[in-house]
């Protein structure tokens, strides 16, 4: 073979290794952003519903005592994130803000009450936990109402859980979809080096000997492949904290980490995978079924 012939081999099998390296980082990419999706679905969800809580009403003529007794127990409660204590005085003030105009002047009195604004933990907040967690606010004398919307809580959670299964379905079909490309792009850079193979066969080789180039190989693609990923990944995930200043408080250390690993994971396990059963199916082959 020529110097000329050997470049161009040489430069073919560089521009073979390049695509198989965009491919696997594009199909990786994708990966990580449904898994980024899912991810944050899972905690939005939750911060949506420990942002929907129930406001405690209670008796016009409670003891400061007995307010901050019930407050405490509440904060003790398993179910509670957290409470703020409101007194009659405030809530005036945030009516009269909302409505424009001093209702307690025109009335002469204030009608308003003091209560206690409860945020439950996401685990709690639906109708059949607040409801009995009602009845037994409802046996403490100084509690005259527990106020909150419950039609709103139901289609919140009734549409989080569509929202919930449609993105399980779309991943599950995105994940499969990710699956086939990295399966095919091994697969054509192995068909593209059989007559390799079946060489190393009949010289020989064993087939563990034969396997172990292409799996170091197709790994170092797939290392190369998860660092582009993950600077992909970055870049998206900066971009969106950029846009939505509020989604930082989502993209946590610790979920990022569990993302990355599971990229890393699954970019190295298809991989290895799809070279192995590729490599096997020519390992099994016979010289004249390689032309086929």
């Amino acid at each position: 073979m020529s110097k000329r012939e050997q470049k161009i081999a040489r430069r073919k099998l560089r521009s073979s290794y390049l695509t198989t390296i965009i491919s696997i980082s594009l199909v990786l990419f994708i990966i990580g952003l449904v898994g980024l999706l899912v991810l944050n679905a899972n905690k939005l969800s939750s911060h949506v519903k420990e942002n929907i809580g129930f406001s405690i009403i209670l008796e016009d003529n409670i003891r400061e005592v007995d307010m901050i007794r019930l407050q405490k127990n509440l904060d003790a409660s398993d179910f509670v994130k957290s409470t703020k204590y409101i007194t009659k005085e405030q809530a005036a003030k945030e009516l009269i803000k909302d409505l424009g105009e001093d209702f307690v002047e025109f009335l002469g009195y204030n009608p308003l009450l003091p209560s206690i604004e409860v945020k439950l933990f996401a685990e709690y907040a639906n109708p059949d936990s607040i409801t009995k967690i009602e009845n037994i606010l409802l046996t403490n004398q100084q509690v005259k109402e527990v106020a909150y919307q419950k039609s709103l809580i139901e289609i919140v959670n009734k549409n989080i859980k569509k929202i919930g299964l449609i993105l399980l379905v779309f991943s599950s079909m995105l994940f499969l979809i990710s699956l086939s490309l990295i399966n095919n792009t091994i697969r054509l850079s192995v068909y593209a080096r059989r007559f390799i193979i079946k060489t190393m066969q009949l010289v020989g080789a064993t087939s563990g000997f034969v396997r172990l180039p292409f799996l170091t190989r197709s790994l170092g693609h797939a290392f190369y492949s998860i660092i582009i990923t993950y600077s992909l990944l970055g870049g998206v995930i900066y971009l969106m904290e950029k846009e939505f200043p509020e989604l930082a408080l989502l993209n946590d250390i610790d979920t990022l980490a569990a993302l990355f690993l599971v990229v890393l994971i699954i970019g190295l396990l298809l991989v290895f995978l799809s070279t192995w059963f590729a490599v096997n199916k020519y390992l099994r082959l016979k010289s004249n079924e390689l032309y086929f």
